[in-house]
Parts: structure tokens; sequence; C-alpha cells
């Protein structure tokens, strides 16, 4: 089991901290819900690595973290008109190694139909993030997702 500090690190407001998190996560996430691939993987590093989930390889860099998006919900959902919200819930963030941040979440990915107004939960996942800082803004600079159901 990997540990983090959990001192902040010096001069670091960690309420502050945790508000920018939350707020580069809302951001970050309705450009994932609205599919702007393109704009979603700018969020990563230029060598970020996105690994969506075990079995499926790491997408490297901005232009595979767009493809793989865009080419996943093709895989998932083909033509059908789909609305998909992820919520991001237990959000935990400490200091990493090099100044970078660690953050843990829960996410809970919100499939709607068109037709139906019930919403399907699919899936139920663990995150964790290496958020680092590029020209004073937060980037991914790594993301892995392990499913509930793949997490036995």
């Amino acid at each position: 089991m990997t540990t983090y500090a959990t001192e902040p690190r010096l001069g670091t407001d960690r309420t502050a901290l945790y508000v920018e998190v939350q707020q580069f996560y809302a951001r970050q996430v309705r450009l994932l819900d609205d599919l702007r691939a393109e704009e979603f993987a700018a969020t990563f590093t230029a060598d970020g690595v996105f690994a969506p989930s075990p079995g499926i390889p790491p997408a490297r860099g901005r232009e595979a973290i767009a493809a793989e998006l865009r080419a996943a919900h093709v895989r998932r959902f083909g033509t059908e008109p789909v609305r998909r919200r992820h919520w991001y819930n237990m959000l935990s963030v400490d200091p990493g190694p090099d100044d970078s941040l660690i953050t843990h979440y829960y996410t809970l990915v919100m499939v709607s139909r068109p037709w139906d107004p019930v919403p399907v939960v699919s899936p139920s996942s663990v995150v964790e993030d290496v958020l680092v800082y590029e020209g004073g803004e937060l980037r991914t600079r790594e993301r892995r997702v392990t499913p509930d159901h793949q997490s036995f």
C-alpha cells in the first residue's frame, strides 16, 4: 500500500488547494461528459498517461488520450444517443513527490438515454491522479481508473 504525507507543503493553504483541485475537476469532467476529446486531453500534460481500466493499454500523450476517449465512446455506445455524467466524490488531495499532488476519489458514471427518464449507473470506480502545475495551471500527469468490478 502506498502512503503519502498528510502535512501540507510549506506555505500551502490546504482549503484553498482543495477548492482549486475541485474546480479543476469540475471543468475537466464537463469536457469529458460533453465528449470534447481534444479539450479534455489538453487538461493533461503533453506526456500525460490515462489508464481507463485494467486490461486496456494506457493512452500516452494528449493525441492518444483524445483518440482513446472517442474510441471508448464508440465501443460502448456506437451511434446510440446517450448523455454521460461523471460524479466525483470522496476526494482526497495529498502532496506528492516533486511538488505534485496525489488525488484519490470515487466516480460514478450515470448514463441517460432520451427515451428513458431513469439513468443507469455504469460503472463505479476508484481513480488515482497525479496532478502537477504547468504555467500556474493544474494538469493531470497520470490517471489510473479501477472499476469496482475489476478490483477484486
